[in-house]
């Protein structure tokens, strides 16, 4: 018999799980889906389907993945949602029970021969595979139609059991760029970077070593270098071994960002220093107009210390209360200091920013991110932004009080349609009813409400990333 979930704040309101998978091939419409809006949106998240042994070393990071798609066409919206049948999960689900904990391996020996990927983070359409991510383990194959688990791949021939959440894929060339972080063992400093390229097959993985262990969430990339981001959300197998936390917020230690040329041999990183802060998610990169890429400007959604984590040196206190703002990092490659600036674009504390991805490693004249403007339940979010850093001006779509957004997902109106003109498809959690709908909003103007909404009978629970598969016969 399985047990309640506890009454603790990962399993409260929208970030509980829900307990079935099912079909809706018609949604309720109210509005019009734009005809030209032919695609997929999907929306990973974390759902587990048992409660955990021991819910103090439960984390929201650890559900099982579970996938949701909005299949849109002719101005209709089908509904899906599976759970990623990883090996994890089947363990689970045969032994109708979790049989995994926290962040370190699993405490039953027997155990860590299982395979213990959630796959919960994000989604990935490349190649003609959609991947769902989760940084500490390989990327696992979907049907894109029926969501259908089809097991891990390696891209014919990964070489580092682990992949970014978040790869970036270049307009361009269409090459999938990404890293992997806690090689060399357990919690260990080893990173790699790798390409892949539009036909899907692997054309390098590189590794190399931070300057120390940490959780790496993301990583930016411009047409020309990628940038990772070593901040002091470290790693330690010593700490988690003497019962502290395997990950914890450590400002004793400096930020440190390794920028390489695309082009060059691995050994060539240079490491760029900055004060304590955390970011788990970036907008943008791209070089310096003018500068020969000489100098590089990031715009990434940067904290003070990193939330949801306790601290290295007080494991007892609550983890920082510190709302994300969007904020623009300067690297000067030409200079003759390895110190990064980092200068605030806008005030509003948000999450999840998201542009037009055709303009990705270039600048941008748009973004789009999650922001809260008031206080909300379990710190979600109330709004969506369209903001224009180049000058801060910024237009909002707010919900009502106890409703709540997730992040925003960008689709072109076509594929010559200049920068930012399309839609934005939300997920906004109706708290009163509990329940969810998709909201199509004007990319162009967010703050002129819903174009279409598209109504669940039930609710998604509060998750991480989409992403957007365009139908092929709409190109």
């Amino acid at each position: 018999m399985a047990l309640p979930f506890p009454d603790t704040p990962f399993f409260r309101g929208n970030y509980g799980p829900i307990s079935m998978e099912c079909d809706a091939p018609d949604l309720p419409v109210r509005g019009e889906i734009p005809r030209a809006l032919r695609g997929s949106l999907y929306r990973n998240g974390p759902n587990p389907q048992f409660a955990p042994a021991d819910p103090a070393a439960h984390h929201w990071f650890l559900g099982d993945g579970m996938v949701h798609a909005f299949h849109i066409a002719e101005g209709r919206v089908a509904y899906r949602n599976r759970w990623v049948r990883t090996p994890r999960w089947q363990a689970e689900h045969a032994a109708g029970r979790a049989l995994f904990g926290g962040f370190g391996p699993p405490a039953d020996p027997a155990l860590r021969a299982v395979d213990s990927g959630v796959a919960n983070t994000s989604v990935v359409w490349h190649a003609g595979r959609l991947l769902a991510l989760e940084e500490a383990h390989r990327p696992f194959a979907l049907d894109p139609v029926t969501l259908e688990s089809l097991g891990y791949h390696d891209f014919g021939a990964l070489k580092v059991p682990r992949f970014t959440a978040h790869p970036k894929r270049d307009p361009g060339t269409g090459e999938l760029l990404f890293f992997a972080y806690g090689l060399g063992g357990p919690l260990g400093p080893g990173m790699a970077y790798g390409t892949v390229d539009a036909a899907g097959r692997l054309t390098r993985c590189d590794p190399f070593e931070a300057p120390y262990a940490a959780m790496v969430h993301d990583f930016l990339a411009t047409r020309r270098h990628v940038l990772f981001p070593v901040l002091p959300l470290t790693a330690s197998l010593d700490r988690a071994m003497r019962g502290g936390p395997a990950f914890a917020w450590d400002p004793a230690q400096r930020s440190r960002i390794g920028v390489l040329r695309r082009d060059a041999p691995i050994g060539t990183i240079r490491w760029f220093e900055g004060d304590p802060c955390y970011v788990f998610h970036v907008l943008n990169a791209w070089e310096a107009p003018g500068s020969e890429g000489e100098a590089i400007l990031a715009d990434v959604m940067q904290s003070a210390a990193a939330p949801l984590f306790p601290r290295a040196d007080d494991p007892s206190a609550p983890p920082a209360d510190s709302p994300a703002r969007l904020t623009r990092w300067r690297f000067d490659l030409a200079g003759a200091t390895d110190r990064f600036t980092a200068t605030p674009l806008d005030d509003l504390a948000g999450e999840f920013p998201r542009l037009d991805e055709r303009v990705a490693g270039l600048p941008n004249r748009v973004g789009f991110f999650a922001a809260s403007t008031r206080a909300s339940p379990g710190g979600a979010f109330d709004s969506i932004v369209r903001i224009a850093p180049a000058t801060g001006q910024r237009a909002l779509f707010t919900v009502p009080p106890g409703d709540a957004v997730s992040e925003p997902v960008f689709v072109p109106r076509g594929v010559a349609a200049p920068e930012g003109e399309g839609w934005l498809l939300v997920v906004v959690w109706r708290g009163a009813e509990n329940r969810s709908d998709l909201v199509v909003l004007d990319a162009a103007a967010p703050e002129a409400g819903p174009l279409a909404t598209a109504m669940l009978s039930h609710r998604v629970p509060h998750g991480f990333h989409g992403a957007w598969r365009p139908d092929p016969s709409a190109a």
